[in-house]
């Protein structure tokens, strides 16, 4: 199993990362994709420490949307120089927040246009954070995508429209511990729909701990729970799905 989303470079994680890596092994895991917020030296660095307790980690970085209205202009010049320093395996997370909205939308909109652009230039994948801006999300990757941009919708939980918008577009699906919660049934109904080949599993630890560890930090051992819940709403063995699963990650990122 690979954990596709998570934040092992978060500060949460400084005290036991080596447990935490030891873990995520004794799970089945064989790797991570581990996420990074651009510009952000202080993550960047524990970044280092991350790879030294699991050479097999792999990194992206970019400016989340929340953080976009900091970053401004300076997007494409941050991103770029944080994809270097890790040698970034993606261009994300990346994306739209109209939930929150800590960064004005035509920001987040500047802002997530310059990274798609300059992951297409770079030939690099793209993890996409999209909330309550499916309509401009898909339309940006359309504009900017030209047709040839590869990546991601991490912890999906939307609905029809979004999911076959994405799929158009060549995306891949990845699921989160979310899948897990008694009241996710339409999206355990929506995940029934996504294509074998475009799914992935993730955690977005520290985040978003699945049933039954909601409330504790979530950590990638705990993908192992994603996999067995999304084997049984498929129908589908669990190894088969975590099989079906590693291989695509390795498909979209790389080996």
């Amino acid at each position: 199993m690979i954990d596709s989303h998570c934040h092992l470079a978060d500060e949460g994680f400084v005290a036991d990362l080596e447990a935490v890596v030891e873990r995520a092994r004794g799970a089945g895991l064989t790797s991570a994709c581990c996420i990074l917020a651009a510009g952000e030296a202080d993550e960047l660095a524990r970044a280092t420490a991350v790879a030294e307790a699991w050479p097999a980690v792999r990194f992206a970085a970019g400016v989340h949307p929340h953080s976009a209205g900091q970053v401004g202009t300076r997007a494409r010049e941050v991103t770029h120089s944080s994809l270097a320093a890790v040698k970034a395996c993606a261009v994300g997370e990346i994306g739209l927040d109209y939930h929150y909205d800590y960064s004005e939308r035509p920001v987040q909109q500047d802002v997530f246009r310059a990274q798609v652009a300059l992951a297409r230039e770079l030939g690099l994948p793209v993890i996409v954070h999209t909330r309550e801006a499916d309509e401009d999300t898909l339309q940006i990757l359309r504009t900017e995508g030209g047709g040839t941009l590869q990546g991601v919708v991490h912890c999906f939980t939307g609905g029809a429209d979004l999911l076959r918008g994405a799929l158009d577009l060549g995306f891949y699906i990845s699921l989160a511990g979310i899948v897990t919660f008694p009241r996710a049934s339409e999206l355990r109904d929506t995940a029934r729909l996504v294509p074998a080949d475009r799914l992935l599993v993730e955690t977005d630890s520290p985040f978003l701990a699945p049933v039954p560890h909601r409330g504790k930090r979530n950590e990638p051992a705990w993908v192992a729970r994603v996999v067995e819940v999304l084997a049984e709403t498929r129908g589908t063995p669990i190894a088969e799905l975590a099989r079906q699963t590693t291989e695509n990650f390795h498909r979209l990122f790389g080996s």
